[in-house]
């Protein structure tokens, strides 16, 4: 288990780039920093992915790395459509949604399947990737914004998996309460944007 966030991690910053192309004119390295930017600029991505690697550590096994990599895979596969102009009805519903469904996941967790899991991330990742796709500059490369958003999205799933370890690790009963209250926190966070309060 302790060598899946390092792993994660190496993932994740093999796409950031190096500081000699980071200057400006490269267009790849500029689509390469604003796929890695664009999900850290929302806070419904931003909580959607930190929970996606949360319940991947509450689950713990082969869902610390089956539950993230299935969001990262069927995240891609949504963000590819969206640069090619299709639209999945109500995705960005969907992206609040996910907020409110991954919270609820945490708080309650009665006994999700490992594969139901793995599905839902996978659902609730078509949202998030139509929607990143879509949002591409015109002339920024797919393929390195797409490497981007792909290596910041690792990045909260390690960051989730960290949390949900290290909060549960915590005398278990206690870690596992303070775990779940923000899991609840999280899901009236989502109700929030969804009734158009954030």
């Amino acid at each position: 288990m302790r060598r899946v966030i390092p792993t994660m991690l190496a993932a994740a910053f093999i796409f950031v780039p190096t500081g000699a192309l980071a200057h400006a004119g490269h267009g790849d390295t500029s689509a390469l920093l604003n796929g890695f930017t664009h999900p850290l600029t929302g806070i419904d991505h931003v909580l959607a992915m930190i929970a996606v690697g949360v319940l991947a550590a509450q689950l713990g096994g082969r869902a610390l790395w089956l539950v993230p990599l299935s969001f990262i895979g069927i995240m891609a596969i949504g963000g590819a459509l969206g640069m090619a102009g299709i639209r999945i009805p109500f995705a960005e519903a969907g992206v609040a949604l996910s907020v409110v469904v991954l919270g609820l996941a945490i708080a309650f967790p009665f006994q999700l399947q490992m594969m139901a899991a793995v599905a839902l991330a996978g659902l609730l990742a078509l949202f998030h990737g139509q929607v990143h796709g879509a949002e591409i500059p015109a002339a920024a490369s797919g393929l390195c914004y797409t490497a981007g958003f792909v290596g910041a999205t690792t990045l909260l799933h390690a960051t989730g998996i960290a949390l949900g370890l290290r909060i549960a690790s915590k005398t278990s009963r206690l870690g596992n309460r303070v775990v779940q209250t923000g899991g609840g926190g999280m899901a009236l966070f989502g109700v929030a944007i969804l009734i158009g309060v954030l």
